[in-house]
């Protein structure tokens, strides 16, 4: 049976990204995600179906035309939604990246992961032709996180460990929710894990916000943190004290 090219979902694009990896980033935003996290900011990428067709080397072609933007420290990011959702497609898509000498960002929360051998040995072939991980860290007790998100999180830190035993670089984000994900002996002990890494280059704090609200009305859906609201500047130097932000410069 002849190969053919994997089909990608994508959500959106955005050709100049500046918080989404180092330098200048063009960001790929992957259909599809399992997490229903409470302040999700893009749930119309939940659903697996919908997104624009591509296959990765028409992707990539496109996505390669504006490399004079990125300078030497920039590249590609790919987001969601949750792309490892879609890695196979993925894995094609950095591997001809990494032919053409660009940096690779996989920007996560890893809830796909799992241990089993196959999916090891198919995960193992993207890190190969991965340059750095983001990984969202949302809770680090598996209750909240369950709370939070409605899964669990043991698979989550087990990628992180993964990741970082295979020498790849991370960089860690928190998103911070007052009331929610605050909590200092939560955010101790999510220093803690993060400190048993080998590969944590930055550690983020990011503040929660509410832009992707009207998202979330547009589409039906009640939204379960109606009295949220953004943290202060001093709640967020608080978490970074706490999280040992200044322990990875980056």
């Amino acid at each position: 049976m002849p190969y053919s090219d994997p089909i990608g979902y994508v959500h959106s694009l955005e050709s100049f990204g500046s918080v989404d990896g180092p330098g200048v980033r063009f960001v790929v935003f992957l259909q599809g995600c399992a997490l229903r996290c409470k302040y999700c900011h893009n749930p119309e990428t939940w659903a697996a179906e919908g997104g624009e067709e591509w296959t990765a080397p028409q992707l990539f072609q496109r996505v390669y035309r504006y490399r004079n933007y990125w300078g030497k420290k920039g590249g590609i990011t790919v987001s969601g939604g949750e792309p490892l959702r879609q890695m196979e497609f993925l894995t094609e898509f950095f591997t001809l990246a990494r032919k053409k000498g660009v940096h690779t960002a996989l920007d996560t929360a890893g809830q796909p992961f799992r241990e089993d051998a196959d999916y090891l040995a198919a995960f193992d072939k993207l890190m190969d032709v991965t340059s750095l991980v983001i990984l969202d860290l949302k809770e680090i007790d598996p209750e909240k996180h369950r709370q939070l998100t409605g899964k669990d999180n043991a698979n989550i830190l087990a990628m992180a460990k993964h990741i970082s035993d295979r020498g790849i670089p991370l960089w860690i984000r928190h998103v911070l929710v007052p009331g929610l994900t605050d909590d200092e002996e939560g955010l101790r002990r999510t220093a803690d894990f993060i400190s048993s890494l080998k590969t944590v280059q930055r550690v983020e704090v990011l503040p929660y916000h509410t832009l992707g609200l009207f998202k979330w009305q547009k589409l039906g859906i009640p939204y379960p943190l109606p009295d949220a609201v953004p943290p202060t500047a001093e709640q967020v130097r608080r978490a970074e004290e706490l999280l040992e932000v200044s322990k990875y410069p980056g």
